[in-house]
């Protein structure tokens, strides 16, 4: 087991504490005599988030191993295997504590008009505002985005308002895209998972010339406190998700989950941002031989009692 941390409960006492064990197998026709890959599975610390225990396995061992923080400031472990195997095993588990963040609401009423003119100038904010490999900028986005983005609203309002459309207006279906369908076709189809979700409001923010950035992560739907309000079901619960934050200037950044309809509050774990799916991939990797190969994916997030 290697790249283990711990520290100190510092996202505050009311917060929810989960447990989040990430599993990836992945299996081989024929013999791997080496392979090369890099993760983005250790949580970030935030503001509101405060990782309390990271640890991380892989079977077979590794012959080397190295950690960094990206350009974007997420975690990354990269790994050698110099042994021949069939099998490739990758876990990750972390405990982190959660804080319920400040509500939306109570942001400042920025004309959206003024968040894309300042845009331009923020070094936290420009390079989140053009394409990127899975990020395209299309006119048709634009004229999409625009209908909640109308002249003179609220940059927050705007946000809110366009998330709760893409939720009502397109369907969560696993089967109808792959990771590599552009968010025109994800337009178009009206269909799609997380990914294709935070890629295609990402582009439509981004068509509007408005910074906003991709968040992968998870999310929980294990029982609140016995004296607390059930919460309702959320979907890619249990499992890898992504949503995305937008930047609002002196209003920061607002997280947003276009799949659950949703400002993302204390049920969902950060793991990496970046401007999109590229940028924080889980595990990629390279092998030499392998022949036919199968990958399996378990996650399994559950909320720690007080």
């Amino acid at each position: 087991m290697i790249d283990t941390e711990a520290g100190s409960p510092g996202a505050g006492t009311c917060s929810n504490v989960y447990e989040v064990v990430h599993t990836t197998v992945y299996s081989y026709s024929e013999e791997v005599p080496v392979c090369h890959n890099e993760v983005h599975l250790r949580p970030r610390d935030t503001a509101g988030q405060q990782v309390l225990f990271h640890a991380f396995a892989v079977d077979p061992p590794p012959a080397t191993t190295a950690s960094r923080i990206d350009w974007f400031g997420n975690h990354v472990t990269m790994f050698t295997i110099g042994e021949v195997h069939h099998r490739l095993a990758v876990t990750s588990t972390s405990r982190i504590a959660v804080a319920p963040p400040t509500p939306w609401r109570s942001l400042p009423l920025i004309p959206w008009e003024a968040v894309r003119d300042s845009a331009a100038t923020s070094p936290a904010a420009i390079e989140f505002v053009g394409v990127s490999p899975f990020v395209r900028t299309l006119p048709q986005l634009a004229d999409y985005a625009s209908a909640s983005f109308y002249p003179g609203r609220s940059w927050v309002e705007a946000l809110v308002d366009l998330t709760r459309r893409l939720h009502r207006e397109f369907v969560y279906d696993p089967t109808a895209t792959t990771t590599s369908t552009p968010v025109e076709d994800v337009f178009t189809l009206k269909r799609g998972v997380c990914q294709d979700f935070a890629h295609l409001q990402i582009a439509c923010l981004r068509s509007l010339h408005l910074p906003a950035r991709y968040v992968s992560g998870y999310l929980c739907n294990t029982s609140s406190p016995a004296n607390a309000p059930a919460s309702p079901a959320l979907v890619g619960a249990d499992a890898s998700h992504a949503w995305l934050a937008a930047w609002g200037g002196d209003a920061g950044w607002l997280d947003v989950d276009p799949t659950n309809d949703c400002v993302v509050g204390d049920r969902h774990v950060t793991v990496a941002w970046g401007r999109d799916y590229g940028d924080v991939c889980p595990i990629r990797g390279v092998f030499v031989g392998g022949g036919q190969h199968g990958m399996d994916v378990a996650v399994h997030v559950t909320r720690c009692p007080d």
